[in-house]
C-alpha cells in the first residue's frame, strides 16, 4: 500500500499509519529510522501534512513516542571482522588484474576474452558480504525482512549473492574493463598501461563503496533529523568520488612511468621528469577518458552498495554499450568512451547524487 492510500480519510490518520507499519515502528531504534521506512514506503511532506505534521521526521517522532518497542529475536553475536574491506578491495583488485594481465599478455582473442571475463562477471558476486555487521547504535539492527513499503529495496550485500543483478553488475564490468585490452587504440602498450591500472582501481571503487556506505550509517545514527542527515551526507558523495579517482590517477602514473622504462621509444613534448613524460606519452584524450572509465567504474559500486542493485547493474551495462555504439559508428576508443561513456557516467553520478542522500539507503 503506498503512503499516499494509507492515510485514508480516518478522523486520526496517524492510527491508520501506525497499523500500516507497525512492525517497523516495533523494531526501530530511533524515530529517525522510522522516517527513513516511511521514506522509502512513497511517504513525503504532503502525506505528513495530512497527518497534521510539519514534516516526516515529527511523524516519525509520534510514532515512535505510541508504539511500543518490541525488540529483536537475540541472535548469535558475532566478533567485528577487522580489515574485511581492505581484504575485499585487494580481492577486487587481483580478480579485476589478473584476467586483465593474461589478456595483455596472450592477445585479445575470443578464447582468451571469454576466459577472462569469467572472474570479472563473478567479481561482485565474491567481494560481497554475505551480511551486513551491526550497525551505529548498540540496538539489534532493522533486519532485511522488516523493511516495509510496497516493493521493498534490496540490500545488495545482505543476501543479495544470487541477485540477478549481481551477475548483470559483473558482466557489465567485464565489459568496461576488457574493452581497452580488446580494442586496439593508438599507442598499443600506453593503451595496454592504462586498461591494467584500470582494472587496479577496481579494488579502490570497492574500498570507496564501503567506506561511503559505513559513513552513511554513521551519520543515520547521529542525525537528528532526516534534513540533518541530508545535510551531513551532502559532501561525502564527491569525497567517494574523488578519492577513487586519485588512486586511479595515481595508478594510471605508475603504468605509464613502467610502460615508459619498459619501452621507451620516441616521446612527445620536450623532456623533464619520468612522470612527465609519462603522461605526456598518453596524452589528454586518453587521460580524459581514463577519468570516465574510473567514474563507471565507482559508481556503480556505491549503488550497489547502498541498496540500488538493479540501477547498478544498468549502470554497468549501459557504459560499455554505449562505447560500443560510437566505436561501430567509427569513432576511436578514447572518444567513443569519452563521449558515450561520459554521457552514462554523467546520469549514473545524477542519479546517485539523488538517491543516495536518502535515509532509506542505510536502514
Amino acid at each position: 500500500m503506498s503512503g499516499r492510500a494509507a492515510l485514508g480519510s480516518s478522523a486520526d490518520p496517524v492510527r491508520e499509519v501506525m497499523a500500516e507499519h507497525r512492525e517497523l515502528c516495533e523494531r526501530a531504534v530511533d524515530p529517525l529510522e522510522i522516517a527513513a521506512g516511511l521514506e522509502e514506503a512513497g511517504f513525503g511532506p504532503d502525506a505528513a501534512a495530512r497527518c497534521r505534521h510539519a514534516d516526516l521526521f515529527s511523524l516519525a517522532e509520534e510514532l515512535y513516542a505510541r508504539v511500543p518497542r518490541r525488540p529483536a529475536e537475540p541472535g548469535p553475536v558475532r566478533p567485528p571482522r577487522r580489515g574485511a574491506a581492505a581484504r575485499a578491495a585487494l580481492t577486487a583488485a587481483a580478480l579485476a588484474a589478473l584476467p586483465c594481465a593474461g589478456v595483455a599478455a596472450l592477445g585479445a582473442r575470443w578464447p582468451v576474452l571469454l576466459t577472462a571475463a569469467v572472474p570479472l562477471v563473478l567479481l561482485p558476486v565474491l567481494t560481497a558480504p554475505p551480511e551486513d555487521g551491526p550497525g551505529p547504535s548498540t540496538a539489534p539492527p532493522c533486519r532485511p525482512s522488516d523493511a516495509l513499503g510496497p516493493a521493498p529495496v534490496p540490500r545488495w550485500p545482505v543476501r543479495s549473492r544470487r541477485h540477478p543483478a549481481a551477475f548483470g553488475y559483473g558482466l557489465g564490468l567485464a565489459a568496461l574493463l576488457l574493452l581497452p585490452l580488446a580494442v586496439p587504440a593508438g599507442d598499443g602498450p600506453s593503451a595496454v598501461a592504462l586498461g591494467l591500472a584500470a582494472a587496479v582501481s577496481a579494488g579502490s571503487a570497492e574500498r570507496a563503496a564501503r567506506w561511503y556506505r559505513q559513513v552513511g550509517r554513521g551519520h543515520l545514527g547521529a542525525a537528528g533529523t532526516l534534513a540533518e542527515f541530508r545535510s551531513r551526507m551532502r559532501p561525502v558523495l564527491p569525497v567517494a568520488v574523488a578519492l577513487h579517482l586519485a588512486v586511479l590517477a595515481a595508478l594510471t602514473f605508475a603504468a605509464l612511468a613502467v610502460r615508459t622504462v619498459v619501452a621507451p621509444g620516441p616521446a612527445p613534448g620536450h623532456g623533464g621528469g619520468l612522470l612527465h613524460l609519462a603522461a605526456e606519452r598518453a596524452g589528454p584524450g586518453p587521460w580524459a577518458a581514463q577519468g570516465v572509465l574510473g567514474l563507471l567504474l565507482v559508481l556503480p559500486a556505491l549503488l550497489a552498495h547502498c541498496g540500488r542493485p538493479t540501477a547498478a547493474a544498468v549502470g554497468a551495462l549501459a557504459g560499455p554499450a554505449a562505447t560500443l555504439g560510437l566505436l561501430a559508428a567509427g569513432r576511436a576508443l578514447p572518444s567513443a568512451l569519452l563521449l558515450g561513456g561520459g554521457a552514462v557516467a554523467a546520469v549514473l553520478l545524477a542519479y546517485a547524487w539523488a538517491v543516495l542522500g536518502r535515509a532509506g539507503s542505510y536502514r
